[in-house]
């Protein structure tokens, strides 16, 4: 069995989320963390969490989405403090590709690491192009958690590897010139946990179509042969982190 870590199953992507989640039931995923990245996703994600067993939330504003309003996002979390469904603070970080907003980003990130660790929660971080920002930010705070969609190289790995964080792999490792698959080949398979990014980066060889949660499976396969593991030994690794991680 397995686990998709960080999936975005809103309704603006998929015109039938059940089928979705049956799918992936179907292809032995039996546990789908959602991840919000707006005000507008994390009451989505919630109600996906309450309303099926096996789908949990993860509630974040994405740093590209600052403009949302902290004080309302501290409510939601607060209000939702007692709701087993919901396990992590995400999808949240930096992402300086449009680096015109660097502070106010680094304000949202800032104040959502005080929330997960005011509450005890983990952390889902987004990190693109901005590793010497996102790791001193993360050392400001007692959190743990996972480097979602990790594209770094095996110097900053060994760093947050250090700091007791994993990392998130997906799709891109299956890409044919993908330079992360020689980096995550020297990853420590204690700090690997599987997710999709649905609906986006779907694995080879179904790259460019819509990413769904059922295609942890083409991941894990990969992930196997190039750790020299059987798929079975890559289930039961990775399922261990997930609980290791989050309170499921």
């Amino acid at each position: 069995m397995f686990t998709d870590t960080h999936a975005h199953l809103y309704k603006e992507y998929y015109e039938d989320i059940e089928s979705v989640i049956k799918r992936a039931n179907e292809n032995g995923i039996n546990k789908i963390l959602v991840a919000a990245d707006d005000l507008k996703s994390c009451d989505e994600v919630i109600e996906l969490g309450n309303k099926y067993d096996n789908v949990y939330a993860c509630l974040g504003i994405f740093p590209e989405n600052y403009k949302d309003s902290k004080s309302k996002f501290k409510k939601i979390v607060e209000s939702n403090i007692t709701n087993n469904k919901f396990i992590a603070i995400g999808e949240i970080g930096l992402d300086y590709s449009n680096p015109t907003n660097k502070n106010k980003q680094l304000a949202l990130f800032d104040y959502q690491l005080s929330l997960a660790e005011q509450y005890k929660f983990p952390v889902v971080v987004h990190m693109r192009d901005a590793t010497e920002d996102t790791i001193e930010t993360l050392k400001k705070h007692n959190v743990k958690g996972v480097i979602h969609c990790f594209s770094g190289s095996l110097e900053t790995a060994n760093i947050l590897t250090d700091m007791g964080f994993y990392f998130g792999i997906g799709g891109v490792m299956t890409f044919t010139n993908a330079k992360i698959k020689n980096v995550i080949k020297e990853l420590p398979l204690d700090r690997i946990i599987l997710e999709t990014d649905s609906p986006f980066l779907a694995p080879t060889p179904l790259r460019g179509q819509t990413n769904e949660p059922k295609n942890i499976k083409i991941i894990a396969e990969f992930l196997a042969d190039l750790k020299g593991k059987t798929l079975e030994e890559i289930g039961q690794i990775t399922e261990e982190n997930v609980h290791n991680l989050f309170d499921i």
